[in-house]
């Protein structure tokens, strides 16, 4: 059975806040699923793709007939962190058997009865009786602390970020929907990379960096932020930068710079889902 899942909105400024009203939790870097038992065990992705056949671990089931699960499925680093990019290719390399767990933190079905109306609490309260961790199972944790310091934390040891989530007796878990209920804080990397192209259709601009000898190397491609004004900065210029076309990209001159945001930076030194900020003069 399969459940839409309840987004995430940005917080304002991405900025974590104190609020006795909100709990905290850390943000896991992996691949967002449902995890459903009503009559045999499925596993989705958020998009309802069945992918349960990939993941013979998560076979070893503790939830019981009559539970459908929300949660992250992640590949741990030798430090305990999530780690997006051997998630990823342990997802797409058929040969690839590095462990995956799947960590709860909210709970839809229970005993078969649909529990999405309930306050976030006492759902909680719902997902610590439904099973016992394992292995391949667990639950993600609640800070109920000061949320600024924990996202600071957070932000030392180069984790993804955090959650801040509503705890109002309101505080129902709403399928398909995005609202300030569930908060998303990003620990977001800033840099400054050169604009060495752009992508025609479906408009991006191409990124590169520094080389250790000192040459441009391709660091991406930057494909949300860039606003109309943006790309009249660029029309206004582009004819003096640009150096080669083809059908799809135009290459330019790695003179104009910008700054950016990104999730992080991949192990062979790509940008991660970045984010345009400005250009840089």
């Amino acid at each position: 059975m399969f459940i839409s899942p309840m987004l995430l909105q940005e917080a304002k400024d991405n900025k974590a806040f104190r609020s006795k009203n909100y709990i905290a939790e850390l943000k896991l870097d992996g691949m967002r699923c449902i995890v459903s038992n009503m009559d045999r065990l499925y596993v989705y992705t958020k998009q309802s793709d069945l992918i349960t056949n990939k993941f013979p671990e998560l076979h070893n089931c503790p939830i019981p007939e009559g539970t459908v699960l929300d949660g992250e499925l992640v590949v741990l680093d030798d430090q305990g962190r999530s780690d997006y990019e051997a998630m990823t290719a342990r997802f797409y390399a058929r040969k690839n058997k590095t462990p995956v767990i799947f960590y709860a933190f909210d709970i839809m079905r229970y005993k078969g009865i649909d529990v999405t109306a309930l306050p976030l609490l006492k759902r909680k309260e719902l997902l610590d009786q439904a099973f016992v961790e394992n292995e391949s199972y667990r639950k993600v944790s609640v800070h109920e602390g000061n949320a600024v310091d924990y996202f600071e934390q957070i932000c030392r040891e180069g984790l993804e970020g955090i959650v801040m989530k509503s705890k109002k007796d309101n505080s129902r878990y709403q399928t398909r929907k995005r609202s300030k209920q569930w908060q998303k804080v990003i620990n977001w990397t800033y840099a400054d990379v050169y604009i060495s192209g752009y992508r025609k259709n479906e408009f991006a601009l191409l990124a590169s960096i520094d080389s250790a000898n000192g040459s441009k190397i391709p660091a991406g491609v930057i494909e949300i932020g860039v606003t109309a004004l943006h790309k009249e900065t660029l029309e206004r210029v582009k004819h003096r930068l640009v150096f080669k076309e083809d059908q799809n990209f135009a290459y330019m001159e790695p003179l104009l710079m910008a700054r950016i945001k990104t999730r992080n930076w991949t192990k062979s030194g790509k940008l991660r889902s970045p984010v345009f900020m400005e250009f840089v003069v």
